[in-house]
């Protein structure tokens, strides 16, 4: 099956988007012949690798990944610095992982460790003023593209759109906690 992405749109009596090729192919695997949530899994899913893409194409032409980009905003917001451990929970992946994206940061400038002054077993990341020089290079393209990404959403469209997703998000971590209970 092709990905919504890569579909023609049709609209339907409401004037909402669907793609007639996901519909037709999803319509046998649908309880009771609805497609509605399975049609809107696959949207969400094409809608974020397409948003994925574009920000690849973005920092790949920089120089750094979509996850090393990540570790680097949220760098940003912590002035005092973080530890690996809390890089990793609050992007939602792997100490090892974070590891190797600081690393990336590091040999790039834009990312140091540094001891914690609470404790000296401890270490730091922190941003560099290279590292803030090169996320407002990178926001200014950004704000442009998603402007484009965007257009023609009204702020209470957009803000739907983000409740909407982080429900499906906080609907998913609940059914994974009680399959983990099973």
């Amino acid at each position: 099956m092709n990905d919504v992405s890569d579909a023609a749109f049709d609209r339907d009596p409401a004037g909402h988007l669907f793609s007639p090729e996901v519909r037709a192919a999803l319509a046998g695997f649908a309880v009771d012949g609805d497609t509605a949530a399975l049609e809107a899994a696959a949207a969400v899913r094409s809608a974020a690798r397409s948003l994925d893409q574009l920000r690849s194409r973005g920092t790949d032409s920089r120089g750094l990944s979509p996850g090393a980009l990540d570790i680097l905003i949220r760098l940003a917001g912590r002035e005092a610095g973080t530890n690996i451990k809390d890089l990793a929970t609050s992007a939602g992946v792997s100490s090892r992982n974070v590891t190797g994206l600081v690393d990336t940061l590091e040999r790039a400038g834009l990312a140091a460790r540094v001891p914690d002054p609470r404790d000296r077993r401890s270490v730091l990341v922190r941003i560099t003023p290279d590292g803030r020089t090169w996320l407002e290079d990178f926001r200014r393209p950004s704000q442009a593209a998603m402007a484009a990404v965007f257009r023609g959403f009204t702020a209470e469209e957009t803000t739907a759109l983000r409740h909407l997703c982080l429900r499906l998000v906080e609907n998913q971590q609940h059914l994974a906690r009680y399959l983990e209970d099973r």
